[in-house]
Order: C-alpha cells, then sequence, then structure tokens
C-alpha cells in the first residue's frame, strides 16, 4: 500500500540518529513536513541534511529539547506552540539509558525521567496542536518488551538504591505503555489517537554509556539484532498507515497488534501512574 503523508507535520524526538532518524527519513520521502527535537541541534542539523539530500524534502527543521529538563521541555513546546497552527503526528521516540544512577536537572532518576515523565509532559503540553490538525492525529510512543521483565511500584520511581539500568529502563518502557493506554482512555471522543510499540531488538548505539555486566549482557544480543530500518518499520506503520486510521490504545510488534503484559493492562496503576505524573511534572493535562 502506497502512503503519503503530504500536508502532515510530524514532530519527532531522538530523531538525529538511529530509530528516530530512519522514521523521520521514511516519513520525509513520503512528503510529510517534520520537525526534528533533538538535545544535540548540531547532531540533529546533520542528519536533516541527509535527510534532504537522500528524499529531496527541504521541509524540516531541527529545534533544541531536552528531556531530561521540564524548563527545556516548556520552552521547547511553548516554540511550537508559537510557531505552528496544527500539528498531525507525535512521534516519542526518545529514550535513555544510563550505566549508574544519575538526576535529571529536576533531580529524578534520569531514565524514568527522560523516557517517562519528559514524554509525559511533552505529549501533554503539545495536545493542543494535535487537537487543531484537520482530520486524525496521532501519538506513536516507542516502548520495549523489556517491559515485561519488571513490577512498577509508583512510589519507587525515583529509587536510588539497589539501582539496576535494566531495571530501570524496563521500569520505563512499561509506564510508555500505561501512559499511551491512559491517554487514549482520556482522549476517547476526540479526533487524537495514542499507540505504542516495541520496534525489536535494534543494532544502534542506544547502550553506549553501559559497561561492566551490563554491557556484557546487551552485546550476547548482538547476533539477533535488527537494522534501524526493520527497527523503524512499526514506528513508521503507526504514523502514517491508513490501516490504523482511528485505532488507538493497542501495542504493536512488527506492524501488528500485540498484547503487552498483564500489569500494562492494570487500569488502577495506570490511574495512579497519571496522578504521579501530573504532581511530579506540575502539569494537569487539559482533555
Amino acid at each position: 500500500m502506497t502512503m503519503t503523508m503530504t500536508g502532515r507535520r510530524v514532530l519527532l524526538t531522538g530523531a538525529n540518529a538511529g530509530i528516530g532518524k530512519a522514521t523521520a527519513e521514511a516519513l520525509a520521502k513520503q512528503g510529510a513536513a517534520l520537525i526534528l527535537a533533538c538535545r544535540d541541534t548540531a547532531k540533529g542539523e546533520a542528519a536533516a541534511n541527509e535527510i534532504t539530500r537522500s528524499t529531496g524534502n527541504e521541509r524540516i527543521e531541527v529545534l533544541p529539547l531536552d528531556l531530561a529538563s521540564f524548563a527545556s521541555i516548556r520552552a521547547f513546546a511553548d516554540r511550537v506552540n508559537r510557531n505552528y497552527d496544527k500539528l498531525d503526528v507525535l512521534v516519542n521516540n526518545a529514550g535513555i539509558m544510563m550505566d549508574e544512577w544519575t538526576p535529571t536537572a529536576d533531580g529524578l532518576e534520569t531514565i524514568m525521567g527522560v523516557n517517562h515523565f519528559g514524554t509525559f509532559l511533552l505529549t501533554g503540553l503539545l495536545l493542543d496542536q494535535l487537537k487543531a490538525s484537520s482530520g486524525r492525529s496521532r501519538i506513536v510512543t516507542v516502548s520495549s518488551m523489556a517491559h515485561r521483565m519488571y513490577k512498577l511500584n509508583v512510589d519507587k520511581l525515583n529509587e536510588q538504591r539497589r539501582y539496576m539500568p535494566n531495571r530501570a529502563y524496563g521500569l520505563s518502557k512499561l509506564a510508555n505503555i500505561l501512559f499511551t493506554y491512559e491517554l487514549a482512555r482520556r482522549l476517547n471522543g476526540t479526533d487524537v489517537t495514542a499507540n505504542c510499540l516495541h520496534p525489536g531488538i535494534v543494532r544502534t548505539s542506544f547502550a553506549k554509556r553501559l559497561t561492566g555486566l551490563e554491557k556484557l549482557s546487551f552485546a550476547a544480543l548482538k547476533p539477533f539484532m535488527i537494522p534501524v530500518e526493520k527497527g523503524a518499520a512499526t514506528s513508521i506503520y503507526l504514523a502514517s498507515s491508513p490501516e490504523v486510521e482511528g485505532v488507538t490504545g493497542k501495542y504493536f510488534i512488527r506492524c501488528q497488534e500485540a498484547p503487552s503484559s498483564k500489569q500494562s493492562r492494570d487500569l488502577a496503576l495506570a490511574q495512579r501512574l497519571w496522578e504521579e505524573s501530573e504532581q511530579v511534572t506540575g502539569y494537569s493535562y487539559k482533555l
């Protein structure tokens, strides 16, 4: 099926490399106007130039965004809300892995702070732009099958004691799914859909910060890793395919709806996480 994104504006986080860049390039090829939200704008500009050369699409803008800082997220959202009249697709692609417990600018554990709380705040601040889209707009959040590995306790999202990077990452990806499902429920009756996905075990520089056993365990997965183009396929599908028009509150693997873990479907846990996220970020969604 031939897909076109002509006339559609897509904002992608973490779009200067890996899955994010591959997703951006595919959507640019379909004719979308892109906003690449990148912590390192020099790398973002380099990626934008490469995408323009490969696709011929010059409708690409790079804006600075650090998901580890609520101030940066608010400044970024203010700029987007001032400069644009609508947003058709938000791809929450950015994610981080850290070898040790480190705080964000707001004192949160960095993996959860970036992967969940930063994504939660950014999405809320851009909702009016998404609602202003002509037709249905889409929120796509990159999660991971790592969400199945650990149990989430909302009261211990910032715990420093017995810190394990893999556990922190898995919990942040579980939070992504709980957030997506709860957001979809709260957006029921609007023209905004929200879905999430597992991209596969992708060959990227994602785990470059790891050391010791964490690095060795990640290296053991290398024979099973897929190239970024395949890893981006489900993000591209959820952002652009007419086959998922109106589909919301689902989890996808390989461009197919798939079951997520039992805990990710816990309604009470999702509501509790939502309340905690509003308290931590200081932002209440206007739904």
